[in-house]
């Protein structure tokens, strides 16, 4: 049992010491507001990652894929093109990037690690080329991405001043939703359960795994994509590399997520406390004036403890 929720523990763990040692401003309804729009885009990536990894494979190119998203819309928007024009093509780059994936993985039966490493690569490249290894940025760009990340819905007032929950992070919360139904309401999830669970057997049984393979790495481009269009919208501005360290907190959540399982399978609300325990470390340690290198250094050791985690919920 203290195996299984562990995690859970250590959550609680760090909100109350975190609410020790900043009362007045942790607590706040207004803080826990920003740790939902903190956690929002990492909240995307790291809930679309849950379904290649509920199959046993993993997407290294999501951070890659994020940026080269944003980059290809704020690229099509600052040419005058519509927003529609540039949301729809950001979206089209990471379903193929997301295709491309699982054509190597599932098809050309090319290693999860191998295959996405390598795109990783090729798709940081392509930002750099489509934005010439600058940043775009300009009254443009911020008239057209930045309002729906500066807009939400109003939830209290304080001081009369309005608490607004984030577009940003009600965005997250939809794909949180989403997601969920995906997998623990359809018969595609449990598909992707079964390969996961026993590859062979549920070749056996008649399952199309390639197919569904390939599928989940699409709902993982998709979703990198969707983030590279939030991280336009909430910086309102393009960087080819903005995304980059979306991957590795995408996948210490959904190991942390793991954890939660008696099987240690993927889970998405497994995930979403895995987000969470990032996002409110973080910003407890801002809130303290902690150097943010130390943050970096915290999250790795995440990793290996939510590994170790997961390896003693499958005894």
């Amino acid at each position: 049992m203290i195996r299984r929720f562990g995690t859970l523990i250590g959550f609680f763990i760090i909100v109350i010491y975190f609410a020790s040692q900043r009362p007045d401003t942790f607590m706040s309804l207004r803080n826990w507001l920003n740790i939902a729009e903190q956690v929002s885009i990492l909240g995307v990536v790291a809930f679309t990652s849950t379904v290649v990894m509920v199959v046993g494979d993993f997407d290294l190119s999501v951070g890659s894929m994020a940026s080269l998203s944003g980059i290809i819309a704020a690229s099509l928007v600052d040419a005058e093109m519509s927003l529609m024009v540039g949301v729809a093509a950001a979206l089209g780059a990471g379903l193929l990037g997301g295709l491309f994936n699982g054509v190597l993985v599932s098809y050309a039966r090319i290693s999860p690690f191998v295959a996405t490493l390598g795109t990783l690569t090729m798709y940081a490249g392509l930002a750099l080329l489509v934005s010439d290894g600058t940043t775009i940025f300009g009254s443009v760009i911020g008239d057209t991405f930045g309002p729906f990340a500066s807009n939400g819905i109003p939830v209290a007032e304080v001081n009369e001043r309005p608490l607004v929950l984030s577009n940003l992070s009600i965005l997250s919360l939809g794909v949180l939703a989403l997601m969920w139904i995906v997998l623990e309401q359809t018969v595609f999830g449990r598909r992707l359960y079964a390969i996961g669970g026993n590859y062979e057997a549920a070749r056996l049984s008649g399952v199309r795994v390639r197919s569904v393979r390939l599928l989940a790495f699409a709902f993982s481009g998709v979703g990198a994509a969707i983030a590279g269009l939030m991280l336009v919208s909430r910086l309102e501005t393009a960087n080819p590399t903005q995304g980059s360290g979306l991957m590795l907190q995408a996948i210490a959540s959904v190991f942390l997520g793991m954890t939660m399982s008696n099987e240690g399978e993927p889970h998405v609300l497994g995930t979403l406390l895995g987000v969470l325990i990032l996002g409110i470390l973080a910003n407890g340690l801002r809130l303290m004036a902690v150097d943010s290198y130390v943050q970096q250094v915290l999250t790795g050791g995440i990793i290996i403890l939510a590994v170790m985690l997961s390896s003693l919920s499958r005894r």
